[in-house]
């Protein structure tokens, strides 16, 4: 009996020492777990939070510059001429209150004569006295006080000596034109200044006025003419 138990207590030790029996030659391998490869992500760039992604920047056509007409000056209506006066006088008076009454004594007015067949009496664009040429269109005398230039207008002085009168002479020009001239003067009595305006045939225009404005003297005022 002792032997019995020896031998078995014997074999199973022998049994236990070599392990699990190896598998037959005809038999696979035991299959492994499937396992899922997970395929690797596109890399992708790494954009800071909150930058937004720039878009391209399209592309504007330059406009055409507009092209502005240039201005024109729509020249005034000649001034509207009483009709000659039949029988009339040789020279007529044109009498007014001087234009520089601070240099002129007080109680005398200018007194130019003119002859009523060139020149007739009216009033220019403004309400103001004048004298209007008959032949020649847009010559006018008129007085003036004076006033400022453009910049594009220059003025060249004289001086114009008679027996009688004296006149400072300013012919303006406007980019090289002559546009009109001015006659600042008196007898030594008044100082008064009238202004020759034209649009054409300048040197006829001026010599008429010219001839006007030399027989400049004053006048005490209760003498003098009323102005139509």
């Amino acid at each position: 009996m002792f032997r019995r138990v020896l031998f078995i207590l014997l074999l199973s030790l022998f049994i236990s020492s070599c392990g699990a029996a190896a598998p037959a030659a005809t038999e696979e391998p035991a299959a492994l777990p499937s396992q899922e490869i997970a395929a690797e992500p596109t890399a992708q760039p790494v954009l800071p939070e909150n930058t937004p992604t720039s878009e391209p920047t399209p592309t504007l056509a330059p406009l055409p510059t507009p092209v502005l007409p240039t201005p024109t000056e729509t020249p005034l209506p000649p001034l509207e001429l009483p009709t000659e006066m039949p029988n009339a006088p040789s020279l007529l008076a044109w009498d007014g209150t001087p234009t520089h009454l601070g240099d002129s004594q007080p109680g005398y007015s200018f007194r130019v004569l003119y002859d009523p067949q060139i020149w007739a009496l009216t009033q220019d664009q403004f309400g103001y006295p004048a004298l209007g040429h008959r032949a020649i269109p847009y010559c006018v005398i008129s007085v003036t006080s004076g006033r400022g230039l453009p910049a594009n207008v220059s003025v060249e002085q004289d001086i114009l000596y008679t027996d009688t009168v004296t006149f400072s002479i300013g012919t303006a020009f406007e980019n090289g034109v002559k546009k009109f001239v001015t006659y600042t003067g008196g007898d030594g009595k008044i100082v008064t200044a009238f202004q020759v305006s034209f649009e054409e045939q300048a040197d006829e225009c001026l010599a008429d006025a010219q001839t006007v404005l030399t027989t400049l003297r004053s006048v005490p005022a209760s003498q003098a003419t009323p102005t139509p």
